[in-house]
């Protein structure tokens, strides 16, 4: 797909992701569907991409080795308002979703996510919703996304996050250790 069969006038995307090899294939592929791409490992190089150029969309990993893609998504809303900015992101809670569509992120996708929902996301009308998921959260995931909003309400703080919870310390340290249920 050349940038001209894009249903968009303004093509140009900024790709932030610490993971390289998973950026180089979303960067090629995002360029197949007519985007013109630029790269980022960093929230720094992220801010520094915007400094030259801000684009019209953008696709932003939420951890990242030097700090938070929240910051990116933010820096990217006062540069340009109107820029639609996905994130994309292993580590998902609903804490962090809110926040980031707060800041102006227009969809949450969680990886692995291919390049065409990443397109579809991005290109989505704003009054369009969007399908729901095949494989909704289990009753392990919802209590688990629950803890991770209330830790993050509570500035990481384990002790007042327990104490919040009606839950021993140890207990919600055990719980934090331990990955994602699906």
């Amino acid at each position: 797909m050349s940038v001209a069969k894009l249903p968009v006038e303004d093509a140009t995307l900024l790709l932030v992701d610490d993971d390289r090899p998973f950026l180089q294939r979303m960067s090629r592929a995002l360029e197949q569907r007519g985007f013109a791409v630029r790269t980022a490992e960093s929230v720094a190089e992220g801010l520094e991409a915007l400094q030259s150029l801000a684009p019209a969309h953008a696709v932003v990993d939420m951890r990242l080795l030097d700090g938070n893609g929240l910051d990116v998504i933010e820096a990217l809303q006062r540069a340009r308002p109107d820029a639609r900015v996905v994130v994309l992101t292993g580590y998902g809670n609903i804490a962090t979703a809110v926040t980031a569509v707060k800041l102006g992120a227009i969809d949450y996708l969680a990886k692995p996510a291919d390049a065409d929902e990443v397109v579809g996301a991005l290109l989505r009308n704003a009054d369009e919703r969007p399908e729901p998921p095949e494989n909704p959260m289990s009753a392990d995931r919802v209590r688990w996304e629950h803890i991770q909003r209330i830790y993050e309400l509570c500035d990481r703080n384990v002790s007042e996050t327990a104490r919040r919870l009606s839950m021993h310390r140890r207990t919600l340290q055990r719980i934090l250790a331990k990955r994602a249920p699906r």
